[in-house]
């Protein structure tokens, strides 16, 4: 991110690891996904290095593999907006964000609970919008899988919009203190709203005032075509996928040179991609616990449901230190459910065929090649170094830190990386005002945007 006075500042952010495999639980140092202590531990710490927020992903089914619970995923964690309101109270500056589904929430609902948190935690709120389309998460709720793929992102925009609406509908000033009868309404300082669209058809009154901020922080993490056009037009900031500069180069330039097309500048939306780092004393050493942690991250049994998601079948039988099978996949809705789903199954088979045999990795090797692996690795002047020059060569405006222990993963980060940051002159070394949108650099909305 360019500052008005042409300097870089790195937009940092912690995610509170869970949901899927990326938590190594076998390390003695690894605890609770349910425990308060751990939320406040990460949130703290995040606090202490000045990030600009706290994160918080959701899961609204169990993951299934083969019919089964899948045992390798985090389960029975704590509503999300629930924690970050318990997290309101033992923090003072850090924003607080989190995935909630615009799929199977209502707006009037929701944007009384955003609203709520923002105003509990003095402009810290932030939301992440998802959608779901697939049929085995509607199950859990009345409407099941009837919304077509199609319309996940007009009920998200309509339902952002709606929300906004609501969040505008208290007039500053709406409520006054009287010495003689305490507080009370100023006539005229809530507007009725009347709203039928697509998806949605309501009228009334929104019994929040306005959230400091005006309106929450909207984060958006989508990577098609209609996802990245909805940030363009909405978000504030994008939670993007791509850890590596050459991709995370392009998808911010597709992205941001979408914005014009919205009356939008580039500095209203920060694109920060999801990252996980390996430190060591030298660059060497680092990369050793880079190998080590991936290694626990992808155990024989991880190897195996990542093999059967791709192919689409049984793949208990093979030996995940063997080769791959020669096999094709299958077509049908596979064997995993609540994942995202593989669209092309036989090309990504065909690209994961082509590198086993090319570097000649065993089934747990290509997985492990083939997943991700840490975005920045080295010592930490090297990480410092190499977070600087991705921000500055325009391949994001920062990053949301995913570490691989809960809750004590991102204290050698906050303890070695960030003072070397700060010495850079690229991240703050005090926040600059209470609420999200002054970490982030993003204006309050004016009433009605």
């Amino acid at each position: 991110m360019s500052t008005t006075d042409g300097a870089i500042r790195i937009h940092l952010a912690a995610h509170f690891p869970g949901v899927n495999n990326a938590t190594v639980w076998t390390d003695p140092r690894s605890g609770s996904q349910i425990d308060f202590s751990s939320f406040i531990h990460l949130a703290r710490t995040a606090e202490r290095g000045r990030f600009d927020f706290f994160f918080l992903a959701e899961g609204l089914r169990l993951r299934e593999l083969k019919g089964q619970v899948h045992d390798l995923d985090v389960v029975g964690r704590p509503e999300s907006l629930t924690v970050l309101a318990a997290l309101a109270a033992v923090t003072e500056r850090l924003g607080l964000a989190a995935t909630v589904n615009a799929t199977f929430n209502e707006p009037y609902e929701l944007a009384r609970r955003l609203a709520s948190l923002d105003h509990l935690s003095g402009g810290r709120a932030g939301w992440n919008v998802v959608t779901t389309s697939d049929a085995f998460t509607g199950e859990n709720f009345r409407r099941g899988g009837y919304l077509d793929r199609a319309d996940r992102y007009t009920r998200a925009e309509e339902f952002v919009r709606l929300s906004r609406r609501l969040w505008d509908s208290w007039r500053p000033g709406a409520v006054a203190a009287d010495q003689e009868t305490g507080v009370y309404l100023r006539p005229g300082g809530v507007k009725s709203f009347h709203h039928r669209g697509r998806h949605f058809g309501v009228e009334g009154r929104f019994n929040v005032p306005r959230p400091p901020q005006g309106h929450p922080v909207i984060i958006q993490a989508g990577e098609s075509d209609e996802g990245r056009e909805f940030a363009a037009s909405t978000a504030d900031v994008i939670f993007s996928r791509y850890g590596t500069f050459e991709e995370g180069r392009a998808f911010y330039t597709d992205v941001k040179r979408r914005l014009a097309r919205h009356g939008r500048e580039p500095d209203q939306l920060k694109i920060m991609p999801g990252v996980s780092f390996a430190l060591g004393d030298t660059d060497a050493e680092a990369a050793e616990n880079a190998a080590e942690i991936r290694r626990l991250q992808v155990g024989p049994q991880t190897a195996i449901a990542f093999l059967e998601q791709i192919w689409g079948r049984d793949m208990t039988a093979y030996d995940p230190e063997g080769p791959l099978p020669d096999i094709e996949p299958e077509t049908g809705d596979g064997v995993s459910q609540g994942r995202v789903a593989v669209k092309d199954r036989a090309a990504v088979a065909a690209k994961w065929r082509a590198v086993a045999q090319e570097k000649g990795l065993s089934i747990r090797d290509l997985v492990i090649e083939m997943t991700g692996r840490q975005s920045f690795i080295g010592s930490p002047a090297t990480v410092a170094r190499r977070m600087e020059e991705f921000v500055r060569g325009g391949a994001a405006d920062g990053f949301i830190l995913v570490p691989h222990l809960t809750p004590g993963g991102l204290d050698d980060f906050v303890d070695r990386v960030v003072p070397l940051l700060q010495e850079r002159g690229v991240f703050r070394a005090e926040y600059g005002g209470p609420t999200l949108r002054d970490h982030l650099g993003l204006k309050p909305p004016e009433e009605g945007s």
